[in-house]
């Protein structure tokens, strides 16, 4: 690489760098989303200055080209697909009765299939897997437990577990009481539990569209209505429209994820969280709050919990560690407030405790700090993930489709258009070795039959570039 760069040539150093830079994404040396090489490397690979790298990158930065993140370097950013940002829906008109178990149950099927290309599954942890730390915490906690470790916990949770919660919430200016923390099996029997505090069957729930599937799944189950709320690619669901649902609905409470949502990825800013927490609550409307890709942001900060606005206490925090630890240890939380008590009863109900050695594992993980250092890695490889899908769909898909750009997360959402259909380009993908999830199953009202939700939390690999590419060669015989 030395040859490449001469003082020689008319344009100087640091355009030479520019230009090199340019050459390696054009070859597909470089991919979108790939760490440019460092300062120092590129400076010694080339023989010239740290500050003429510099002085190239931070050119490339302004070009649009490359992008700094803190502590992380220089990375490639990719092209956005134009246009970019699926369309807002229009707001549903009436609550309705939830019918999708069947479909949901193909996809999760799917998911398990042997040697298939796993799109269709949210595991973001599989990005920058945690076994190997967590095994050898939990060696260490058997060694210091013993047979304690293998009991049965506390009813409402293994109590440092909580206790390291209830820190890291000081860190937002939220003030956990023990009592209100509740420890649950993974965030879906939180939510659960949410739900059956503060609605019965029949009551309306406001949901976001599209909406992770597993969240209208438990509606269907407890016998609740749907409401769609439209959701904004970029920062949530459309306020305006919230504000006529709860004019025109006894809405009793809304499952909303505001920090980033599944499957678009979208990420309210704290102003707009807090006016939607002030609008519930002048409604006198319960928000539940599902907040387990909150700590996956990719902005310099992590958006603070909808609990911090709350003057009423009507709002509950639903959370896990399975997006960002260890899936397969369905360790989650509730903060249930003033419904604490009734928290606590549904918990002993539903499964009387959780895992006390995973719960007593992950403790210690939080509390040795390498927790965040694998969440800090994680997040950057998703980050990378993300844009390197998006550079494959620009070049798999119609120009037509539209793809969001998740500010967080592990999915990415595809408005392929109104001549495709998904169920079936799931199917087709399927016989293929590919797994995806069909847009259909994100909502109560048989929206988005042309839009498909994908995952980029996987170690990213050649494998996965190609399975793209036959995705798109796949789609004209997914047409209607």
């Amino acid at each position: 690489m030395s040859l490449v760069i001469s003082k020689g040539k008319q344009e100087f150093l640091y355009q030479q760098v520019i230009q090199l830079v340019r050459e390696l994404c054009d070859q597909g040396t470089l991919l979108p989303g790939e760490k440019l090489p460092s300062l120092r490397k590129m400076a010694d690979k080339l023989k010239v200055s740290i500050p003429t790298v510099k002085l190239a990158y931070q050119t490339l930065e302004a070009q649009g080209l490359v992008e700094a993140r803190e502590k992380s370097g220089y990375f490639l950013k990719t092209a956005t697909m134009q246009p970019a940002r699926p369309k807002r829906v229009r707001l549903s008109r009436e609550p309705v009765s939830v019918n999708m178990q069947v479909l949901i149950e193909q996809v999760y099927d799917a998911i398990h299939q042997a040697d298939v290309v796993p799109f269709g599954i949210a595991n973001p942890v599989a990005a920058a897997p945690t076994d190997k730390m967590l095994a050898r915490t939990m060696r260490r906690v058997m060694s210091m437990a013993g047979s304690r470790a293998i009991n049965y916990g506390a009813i409402d949770g293994y109590a440092p577990l909580k206790k390291q919660l209830i820190r890291r919430y000081l860190d937002f200016g939220i003030g956990v009481d023990n009592q209100e923390l509740v420890i649950t099996n993974g965030a879906q029997e939180a939510l659960t539990i949410a739900l059956k505090c503060v609605a019965k069957a029949g009551d309306i729930i406001a949901i976001e569209s599209p909406c992770y599937f597993g969240i209208i799944e438990l509606i269907e189950s407890l016998g609740l209505k749907a409401l769609e709320i439209p959701l904004c690619p970029d920062d949530g669901i459309w306020l305006d429209d919230l504000s006529q649902a709860l004019q025109e609905h006894d809405i009793k409470a809304c499952v909303f994820s505001t920090t980033i949502n599944n499957p678009v990825g979208s990420f309210m800013p704290d102003s707009k969280r807090k006016y939607l927490v002030e609008l519930l609550e002048s409604h006198n409307v319960v928000l539940i709050e599902d907040d387990v890709y909150g700590d996956l942001h990719f902005g310099d900060t992590r958006g603070t919990p909808a609990q911090a606005y709350s003057k009423k206490g009507l709002v509950l925090t639903c959370a896990s560690f399975s997006k960002t630890a260890a899936p397969s240890y369905r360790v989650g939380w509730l903060i249930a407030g003033k419904f604490a008590a009734q928290a606590r009863r549904y918990k002993r109900a539903f499964s009387c405790s959780t895992s006390l050695i995973n719960q007593w594992t992950l403790c210690e993980f939080v509390a040795s700090g390498e927790y965040d250092r694998n969440l800090k890695l994680l997040r950057q490889k998703l980050r990378s993930n993300k844009e390197r899908m998006i550079w494959c769909l620009q070049q798999a898909l119609p120009k037509a489709a539209r793809v969001s750009d998740p500010q967080g997360g592990c999915v990415i959402w595809i408005d392929l258009g109104k001549d495709y259909d998904s169920v079936k380009l799931f199917q087709l993908a399927l016989e293929h070795g590919i797994s995806i999830t069909p847009g259909y199953i994100f909502s109560a009202t048989n929206k988005y039959r042309n839009c498909i939700r994908l995952s980029y939390g996987l170690p990213w690999n050649e494998r996965l570039e190609l399975a793209i590419t036959q995705l798109g060669q796949l789609l004209p015989l997914a047409k209607k």
